[in-house]
């Protein structure tokens, strides 16, 4: 069962143009051909990564974090039974009735549970220090692989005339520098995809786990397909933004507002240009007219280039986000990144709101002690009941 539906699936007609036999790919006279067994070691390496990922966090990343003044500090609630049990038994989210019924509960006013609540929502919410350490570790790793990416294709002749992307094909020899760029690419992707679970949750979950598996797809096929060439330019287009964007997080987290905006300015002109100008009009030009004057058309020649549509799909739903925050930007002189849990920096201010009105009751309250109104003027006898 299990060998014929292996034969189905790798049958020529698949992969590869008419007329072209998998016999045509074989190694010889020292030319290396891809093969699919060449991607198997992306899952080791991708725990690799993951291993990589945690030194670079507690011993870079942490320090570096400290550095810029951000503190791990997790605001520990008050242990109450009767509210925990609601929290994690009904809802996190109290309506009023609810407030007031566990405020007659636990003999307290309706403020010091609606903070109780407050205060325990952000308890489970990740702190500033874990998403510096998340971005500062996609930074590092988005700068390394662009740095080296222009490194492996500055002297190829399919970066400069995209008519040498199909030169040959798909009797393309594999070189090093490409096996290496893949393997480190569809790596990364890999671990991801492995630590979704534990890293920050966003809005845009979903589309997360649709691109990265994207991603891993479009990579595995173009690899197993011989599209080595165009899958390099895919993958170098779309890493020269990202740099920008974590480098923005970072700042973003660290409370350098005015340099966040700069590196948000810089990722939104990259990301416009590469991914709605350039994929879409050299990219895919490449991928979906280009070859169509060497060859007729097959069937993986249609699986890539609907695969690179569903990306740009992507591109233009991340570009709508990136107009949002750039328009916030522009009116609020504020960026936020939309896709995070807007609830949180509203509870965030909305609790250092509450600690200055509780700093200014206090104040209220010694003033009145001493004989001194809230404007710290004397107040005639007898009047301070008023």
């Amino acid at each position: 069962m299990f060998q014929t539906f292996k034969e189905w699936f790798w049958l020529e007609r698949f992969w590869l143009p008419p007329q072209v036999k998998w016999s045509d790919l074989e190694d010889h006279d020292g030319l290396v051909f891809v093969k699919p067994s060449h991607l198997y070691i992306t899952i080791p390496c991708a725990f690799g990564l993951l291993i990589i990922r945690h030194f670079f966090e507690k011993f870079i990343a942490t320090p570096l974090a400290k550095a810029f003044g951000i503190k791990e500090d997790i605001q520990k609630v008050i242990p109450n039974t009767i509210l925990e049990n609601f929290f994690k038994h009904s809802t996190r989210h109290p309506s009023q009735t609810d407030i007031y019924g566990l405020a007659k509960k636990c003999t307290l006013t309706e403020r010091q549970v609606e903070r109780w609540f407050r205060r325990r929502r952000n308890q489970d919410r990740p702190c500033r220090m874990k998403k510096f350490r998340e971005a500062c570790w996609r930074f590092a790793f988005y700068l390394m692989i662009t740095v080296a990416g222009i490194a492996f294709l500055y002297d190829k002749p399919w970066v400069y005339d995209l008519w040498q992307v199909w030169n040959g094909y798909p009797r393309q020899p594999l070189l090093p520098s490409q096996y290496w760029y893949y393997v480190l690419e569809m790596s990364f992707y890999w671990s991801l995809l492995f630590s979704l679970g534990s890293d920050v949750k966003r809005k845009d979950f979903l589309a997360h786990v649709i691109h990265h598996l994207a991603a891993i797809s479009l990579m595995s096929f173009s690899w197993c397909a011989n599209y080595i060439r165009s899958g390099t330019l895919v993958m170098i287009v779309h890493d020269v933004a990202d740099i920008w964007l974590e480098s923005a997080k970072m700042f973003s987290y660290a409370g350098w507002k005015q340099t966040c905006n700069t590196l948000f300015f810089i990722f939104s002109t990259i990301f416009l240009i590469s991914r709605l100008i350039i994929f879409p009009f050299w990219i895919l030009h490449c991928t979906l007219v280009v070859p169509m004057l060497y060859l007729e058309p097959f069937f993986s020649y249609i699986f890539l280039n609907l695969q690179l549509i569903v990306l740009q799909i992507l591109h233009l739903y991340w570009g709508y986000f990136i107009l949002k925050m750039l328009k916030t930007c522009i009116f609020l002189k504020n960026i936020q990144d939309v896709r995070s849990d807007d609830e949180d920096g509203y509870e965030e201010e909305e609790e250092e709101e509450e600690e200055e009105e509780e700093a200014t009751k206090g104040k209220g309250r010694d003033c009145l002690k001493n004989g001194l109104g809230a404007d710290r003027h004397l107040i005639p006898n007898g009047q301070h009941g008023r």
